[in-house]
C-alpha cells in the first residue's frame, strides 16, 4: 500500500467503557511511520456507551486526525481490539446494529484501500490506552480532555478538519434512522437586536418571548411523541429550552459543551454595523472565507463543524434507529445540516433559522443522511408567541 505523496502515518487507538455499558472514552495518537514521532493526539469522554462503541470511537477520530494532516496518507491502524481489526478488515460480520454506522463512517474517512489494520496486544497500545483513559477520568470530574505541553505531546495540528461526504442511498427498511430533531433556543434579549450572542459572551438567559417560545416547541414536540433523549448546549438559553421540553416528555437532560454556540470573540454582543466599523478586514476575511477564518479572537465555522461532530457522533451511538432532541444554537445546528448535505461553509450564510426553529435529519445505518425540514416555526403561529 503506497500513498501518492509518499506520506505514511500509523494510527493507534483504544476506546473503553468503566462498566460496559458505562462510563467512557477513547484515545489515538497520530504517527510518523518512518520516525516515529507524535504528530496528533485526540481523546474525549463519550458519557455512557459499550467497549466497542468506544473502540470505534477511537479509530474514527484517530483516522480524522490523521486524514486533517496527510488527506492522500497511507495510514496503518493498530488496534489491540480484535473485534474492530477484524470487521474493519472484512473478515468478520459486523452484526450488531450499533456497530454497523460506525464502520461505514471509519471507512469513509480515507479512499478505499489506503487504511490497513494490525491487531496488537494491549501492552503494546499503551499510548492511546493512557488518552482513554485520561478522557475518562477528566469525564468524572466534569472537565474537557486536553491535550498535554511538552515534547511530542499535542493535539492535531491541523485547525481545519476533513470535509464530510455524505454517503448516498436509500437506507435499509428493516433498520431504522436515528432521527435528529434539532430545536434552536428561543429568543434573547440580543436576538431582536441581532447581535452577536456565542459561548463567550454573556450568557443570556431567555426573554419572556422566548419562554414562551420553548413552551410552543414544548407542546409541539410532545405532541409528535417518541422522543427517547433530549440533549443540549450547557449554554443558559439552551439550557432553559430544554428543560421546558423535557419536564413535557419526562425526560432528563444531556448537555455537551460540544453543542455550545460559537466563541464570536471580540465581537460577542456587538451588532453587525458595530462589527464592520471597529473589525472591518477581519470581517471581511470572515465573509470572503467562512470556514476558515474566524471572528477576531474567535472561533471557525469549521472549528465549530468538528465539534458539532463529535455530538452528533455520540449520540448517534446512544440513540442507534430512535428519536433525539438536539437544542443547540444557529452555527452548530447549521453545521449539522451542512454536513448532512455535504454543503460548504458558505452555505451558513444561506440558510435561515429563527428561534425555537425545528430542523430534522435521519441518520441511516448504512451511513445515508436525509434532511427532512429545515427552520419549522409552524408552532409558533398564534397571538401567544
Amino acid at each position: 500500500m503506497t500513498a501518492p505523496g509518499g506520506r505514511r502515518l500509523v494510527v493507534e487507538a483504544d476506546g473503553g467503557s468503566r462498566g460496559n455499558p458505562g462510563p467512557a472514552g477513547y484515545g489515538a495518537v497520530v504517527m510518523d511511520a518512518v520516525t516515529g514521532e507524535v504528530l496528533a493526539e485526540t481523546a474525549e469522554f463519550l458519557g455512557t456507551c459499550t467497549n466497542n462503541v468506544a473502540e470505534y470511537r477511537g479509530l474514527i477520530a484517530g483516522l480524522r486526525a490523521a486524514h486533517a494532516l496527510a488527506p492522500d496518507a497511507a495510514v496503518r491502524v493498530r488496534m489491540d481490539s480484535k473485534l474492530v481489526v477484524e470487521q474493519m478488515s472484512g473478515r468478520w460480520k459486523i452484526k450488531h446494529p450499533d456497530m454497523r454506522p460506525l464502520a461505514t463512517e471509519a471507512r469513509g474517512v480515507f479512499p478505499a484501500g489506503a487504511v490497513s489494520y494490525e491487531w496488537i496486544p494491549r501492552e503494546r497500545n499503551k499510548h492511546a490506552d493512557r488518552l482513554a483513559n485520561e478522557a475518562m477520568d477528566a469525564g468524572r470530574r466534569g472537565e474537557t480532555w486536553r491535550p498535554r505541553d511538552g515534547a511530542g505531546q499535542r493535539g492535531p495540528v491541523a485547525e481545519e478538519p476533513a470535509p464530510e461526504t455524505p454517503a448516498v442511498g436509500w437506507g435499509r427498511a428493516d433498520e431504522p434512522a436515528t432521527t435528529f430533531l434539532l430545536l434552536r433556543h428561543g429568543e434573547t434579549a440580543l436576538t431582536p437586536e441581532k447581535r452577536f450572542s456565542g459561548s463567550g459572551g454573556s450568557d443570556p438567559s431567555l426573554t419572556d418571548t422566548g419562554l414562551r417560545q420553548a413552551e410552543a416547541a414544548a407542546a409541539a414536540l410532545a405532541a409528535r411523541g417518541g422522543i427517547a433523549g433530549v440533549v443540549s448546549s450547557p449554554l443558559a438559553r439552551c439550557r432553559e429550552t430544554a428543560e421546558a421540553v423535557a419536564v413535557r416528555l419526562g425526560l432528563e437532560i444531556r448537555f455537551d459543551d460540544h453543542l455550545r454556540e460559537t466563541d464570536f470573540g471580540a465581537w460577542e454582543g456587538l451588532t453587525f454595523a458595530e462589527v464592520q466599523e471597529r473589525f472591518g478586514a477581519d470581517l471581511d476575511t470572515w465573509l470572503a472565507t467562512p470556514g476558515e477564518a474566524a471572528p477576531t479572537g474567535g472561533e471557525s465555522f469549521t472549528a465549530v463543524a468538528r465539534r458539532a461532530a463529535v455530538a452528533r457522533d455520540k449520540a448517534i451511538a446512544r440513540y442507534a434507529g430512535r428519536t433525539v432532541l438536539v437544542v443547540s444554537h444557529v452555527t452548530p445546528i447549521k453545521s449539522l445540516l451542512c454536513l448532512a448535505l455535504g454543503a460548504p461553509p458558505a452555505s451558513m450564510f444561506r440558510l435561515e433559522l429563527s428561534p425555537a426553529a425545528v430542523s430534522e435529519i435521519a441518520y441511516w445505518p448504512d451511513g445515508a443522511t436525509s434532511v427532512r425540514r429545515v427552520n419549522d416555526t409552524a408552532h409558533l403561529a398564534g397571538p401567544a408567541v
